[in-house]
């Protein structure tokens, strides 16, 4: 495509999961961290559904850096996660992690990813996909061992496991795609980023 070469895309997330999936998939780019008060819009949108919350915390880091930097192209992502009607959000420690995950051992919880693309301050294209996530009632030996090799890493993660690692042990069955557990629906995000000329078709 003439010109691609010349087009810059910005993800607007401080994710190395979702730096990986990029770099992964030869899609050049550069990473900024949008720095949006995310308590402060989940406050702001206390009761909404968590799929739709993920989508306006994507949209947010997108139009922030647009704004910053109206000739690129940004992406902003984000993920939240359903449990029992309830969102839960990322743990503060590793105590928070333990219990996090006996709440959710033996059940099921959703996992919504969504993605955003912004240019010249607005946001062009949206979408939210999401991953239905079953964990296997596991031992509190298992547990106790998988905080201990993991550590502080997976406090990154808002479910406290990266599924491409030691937490793919965790489940025993996950509906959904692999890249939209990682945190971000990578399929929808490559055909909008060609549809509108970032990279090559």
């Amino acid at each position: 495509m003439s010109g691609v070469n010349e087009e810059r895309l910005i993800l607007a997330s401080r994710s190395a999961a979702r730096r990986t999936m990029l770099t992964g998939a030869g899609v050049p780019f550069t990473a900024q961290d949008a720095g949006v008060d995310e308590d402060a819009i989940k406050a702001s949108l206390d009761g909404i559904d968590p799929a739709e919350l993920a989508l306006e915390l994507a949209r947010a880091k997108a139009l922030t850096i647009s704004r910053q930097d109206p000739e690129a192209w940004v992406l902003g992502s984000d993920q939240t996660l359903d449990f029992a009607g309830g969102m839960i959000s990322k743990a503060a420690d590793l105590d928070a992690a333990r219990e996090r995950l006996r709440t959710l051992r033996g059940g099921t919880h959703h996992l919504n990813s969504a993605a955003a693309l912004a240019r010249g301050g607005a946001v062009v294209w949206s979408g939210v996909d999401t991953a239905r996530m079953s964990m296997r009632r596991f031992s509190d030996e298992f547990l106790d061992a998988y905080l201990q090799a993991e550590g502080e890493d997976l406090l990154g993660s808002v479910g406290c496991y990266r599924l491409e690692g030691r937490g793919a042990q965790l489940f025993d069955r996950v509906e959904g795609d692999y890249f939209t557990v990682l945190g971000m629906p990578l399929w929808p995000v490559l055909d909008e980023l060609r549809r509108a000329g970032a990279i090559r078709t």
